[in-house]
This record gives C-alpha cells, structure tokens and sequence, in this order.
C-alpha cells in the first residue's frame, strides 16, 4: 500500500480543531546581528514558500554560520564582489548559490548593512507541502523514511522548495510578500546542539553548525562540539 502523507493542518482540518498557528515574518532587526546569534534563533522558525497558489513550509532544524572577513570558509571572505555582494547588505536578503553543478544552497544576509555575515540553511522539517516537495524531488512517498529524503541537506531542502539563484537570489527574506520568507509560529526550539560545519576544507573545526539535537532530518554527522 502507498503511503499516505497526512499532515498536521489536514488533520486540524478534518476534525474542526484549531488551525495552525500564524506565521509572522521575521523583521531585518533579527539578522543584523553576528551570524552565530541569528544562527541559533533561526532554528525553530519556519520557511515559507509561497507562489500565491502553492505554498510550502518547513521548520529550521540545522544550519551553520559564516562570519565574513574573519571565516576563510565564507564566499566573503576575500571581499566583495558582483557573486556575493549580497553578503554585504542589507541584513534578511536571500544567497543563493550553486555548487559542485548540481546542487543550489540558500544563505541569508547577516549583520548591519555593509558588512558581511551569512548563515547557511542545512534542513528543514517538512510541515505543509509535503506531496508538492515530493514532486519537486521526485521521490515517490512508501514510508516516513522517505520523508528525510526530502529536505535533510541544503541541496535537497532548496530542490524541494524550488530554490535556485535566478529566481530567488536577493529575495527579501523579511517580509511575506515575497515568494520566499521566513517567520516564527512560536514554536520554541529545545536541545540546541553545536558541532564543527561540514562538508568544507577551511576552518572546519569552529564549533559554527547548530542543529536541534534528535530531530530526524539533521544531515551530516551528530557529533557535538559543546552544548
């Protein structure tokens, strides 16, 4: 038998509960601050998805900081430029890139405007959207296992939310008129765990990955650096 995908907001719908709480877009006072700061609180937060007929949603469950001039590991490392001028201001801007010719990445702009700062975006916990995520992966849907596949990782979480850089590169993240923006439903996010980043060459021992500790859809490894 297939399965089913039966989501939170089908279910509040079929027995007349409550519906799901609003999601209230984060305001760009939230990322003009050093990325290890934005980094944590935006675990939890949601990322939306919204094409007017479409909309996706997914909870925050891993991402990692990228400190600019002071982190050989971030894109602004060496300065700015036509690539990555996005990292430099203003704070709440969408990053996109591509990597390795397969796979896009989303980032968000961090500190005040002119210097630069990023967080990358790791995994997300599906929410609404599930079969349209699916589709967009093109997975079919046997089991809960197969839902991991669809947004643990950056590759496959930005697949699954259509995300590429001529369409969202530079997308205002802070307001909910735009296809693609981030907000909090109040949920409050428990057993924060830091690690060292993953998947990169330099200084990849800072202790700049955060990630909601036991969440299934956290990708890469689970090793702790501190609490």
């Amino acid at each position: 038998m297939a399965f089913q995908v039966v989501t939170k907001a089908k279910l509040d719908r079929k027995d007349g509960a409550t519906a799901a709480p609003p999601i209230h877009a984060l305001d760009r006072a939230f990322y003009a601050r050093n990325p290890r700061r934005v980094a944590r609180e935006l675990l939890g937060k949601v990322l939306v998805r919204d094409s007017g007929k479409l909309r996706l949603t997914g909870r925050i469950v891993e991402v990692e900081a990228y400190l600019g001039a002071n982190d050989p590991a971030s894109h602004s490392f060496a300065g700015k430029t036509a690539r990555n001028s996005v990292l430099f201001g203003p704070p709440g801007h969408a990053y996109v890139y591509f990597i390795y010719g397969a796979h896009y990445c989303l980032n968000v702009s961090c500190e005040r405007d002119g210097k630069a700062g990023g967080v990358l975006f790791r995994a997300l916990e599906p929410l609404e959207g599930i079969e349209e995520m699916a589709r967009a992966r093109e997975i079919e849907l046997h089991g809960p296992r197969d839902l991991v596949r669809l947004t643990s990782g950056p590759g496959r979480m930005a697949e699954a939310f259509g995300v590429t850089r001529v369409r969202d590169n530079d997308c205002d993240l802070t307001s909910s008129r735009s296809s693609l923006w981030i907000g909090d439903d109040g949920f409050r996010a428990k057993n924060i765990q830091v690690t060292p980043r993953i998947g990169i060459t330099k200084a990849a021992d800072h202790p700049l990955r955060y990630i909601l500790g036991g969440n299934k859809f956290v990708s890469g490894r689970k090793t702790l650096a501190r609490d």
